[in-house]
């Protein structure tokens, strides 16, 4: 997407509130990268969230709570999201945002290495509705795999940064990142247990429905 055309679609579709608006600001201040999704990606999630009529929500990547706030925006009251976060300072300026956004009571943490975490949620048979994910690109291809094992029939996955700035469209960039996001990529493409597409805004955003 052109940059005029992606602040026309944010100047014209998607709202952010002053908590939104302030998460950059705070990452800045605390030394945390810059890598929350953009609006119209938050705003996307909210969207396909609500339409999937989604309860449970699984996020795996925090940050500081910016997509986890959309996410948690589109449920009903009786709502919840599971946020998967590798550490507990992010984890807890995320739900430092979520209080202000009085949305502090529809989501959990679980804080630590995200592999061991979708084990321990595979163990206690959860199941969701919505998955989003958002973490180190390297393993993508194990999320993605978990989120299958972990989504009820007819669930939404959701995969951002898959462009990765379009290295992936660059056959030369061969580094462990960009190589299994291709591969991620194929695979939601191919694999017979979902229908998917993938969408050209932010830094491309997968969108998967669970057969």
């Amino acid at each position: 997407m052109l940059v005029q055309e992606k602040e026309y679609v944010r100047s014209l579709f998607v709202q952010e509130d002053e908590v939104l608006k302030g998460i950059a600001a705070g990452l800045a201040e605390r030394d945390m990268p810059q890598i929350s999704v953009p609006p119209e990606v938050g705003k996307t999630l909210y969207l396909l969230t609500k339409i999937s009529g989604a309860k449970k929500v699984l996020e795996i990547g925090t940050l500081g709570g910016y997509s986890t706030i959309w996410l948690a925006r589109a449920l009903p009251e009786d709502g919840k999201v599971v946020s998967l976060e590798l550490k507990q300072k992010h984890a807890d300026f995320a739900m430092e945002n979520l209080t202000k956004a009085g949305l502090d009571t529809r989501v959990s943490f679980m804080v630590g290495d995200a592999a061991d975490s979708l084990s321990q949620l595979t163990q206690r048979n959860e199941r969701f509705q919505f998955i989003f994910i958002d973490a180190d690109k390297m393993n993508y291809l194990h999320y993605l795999e978990k989120a299958i094992e972990l989504a009820e029939p007819g669930a939404i996955i959701a995969a951002d940064n898959l462009f990765m700035g379009g290295k992936i469209l660059d056959e030369s960039y061969q580094g462990p990142s960009p190589v299994a996001v291709r591969e991620f990529n194929r695979r939601i493409a191919t694999d017979p247990r979902l229908e998917s597409i993938l969408l050209t805004i932010g830094d491309g955003l997968g969108i998967c429905r669970v057969k």
